[in-house]
């Protein structure tokens, strides 16, 4: 189940994050390797943007699930990135983020554990409709339970695309179209 996380928890986790990332730059600057404290600037400005395209989706459900997601106990590191800003409303925000904890349990219940297990998330949405690709990168142990659950309808509205399947990979897309209004 998804936990619910409460200000202090979330403040914990951003504060680990963070110092982290202040480490990691000042081990660097210690190196003398400037060339790569640029970099870790840059992916953390490149971070903070996709938090904030992300949040301003109008779906805070959703959102929720993919800014704490590594925080949770999860066999797999997610990303993501959000390539057309929009503030949707054509989605129902708790069914697409009740089907992300799924897709999340789903994950790890057919991944083998400690290993370099990857999913990234690309989102674009404009005002007809929002495509969500997954890109799963790791070792799959029960591929077809997987696929199973892809298979399983989301809502009238919203289709499961399934583009790659391997051992190690399993590319798919998820669109929505607003149903129409009378």
């Amino acid at each position: 189940m998804k936990k619910d996380w409460d200000t202090l928890e979330v403040l914990k986790h951003a504060r680990h994050d963070w110092l982290n990332k202040i480490q990691l730059i000042k081990g660097n600057l210690s190196l003398n390797k400037v060339d790569r404290v640029k970099e870790i600037v840059e992916e953390i400005i490149f971070e903070a943007r996709q938090e904030s395209n992300l949040t301003n989706l109008n779906l805070p459900q959703f959102a929720s699930s993919l800014l704490t997601c590594n925080w949770d106990q999860h066999s797999f590191q997610l990303d993501y990135e959000v390539k057309k800003t929009l503030n949707i409303h054509h989605l129902d925000d708790q069914l697409l983020a009740h089907w992300t904890s799924r897709l999340f349990e789903t994950l790890d219940a057919c991944i083998e554990k400690f290993q370099e297990n990857h999913l990234s998330v690309s989102i674009q949405a404009d005002e007809k409709e929002t495509r969500f690709f997954f890109d799963f990168s790791g070792i799959l142990t029960d591929k077809s339970s997987f696929l199973r659950f892809l298979e399983e309808p989301v809502d009238s509205n919203t289709k499961i695309v399934v583009s790659a399947v391997s051992e190690e990979e399993v590319s798919f897309e998820i669109f929505t179209i607003p149903s129409q209004r009378v």
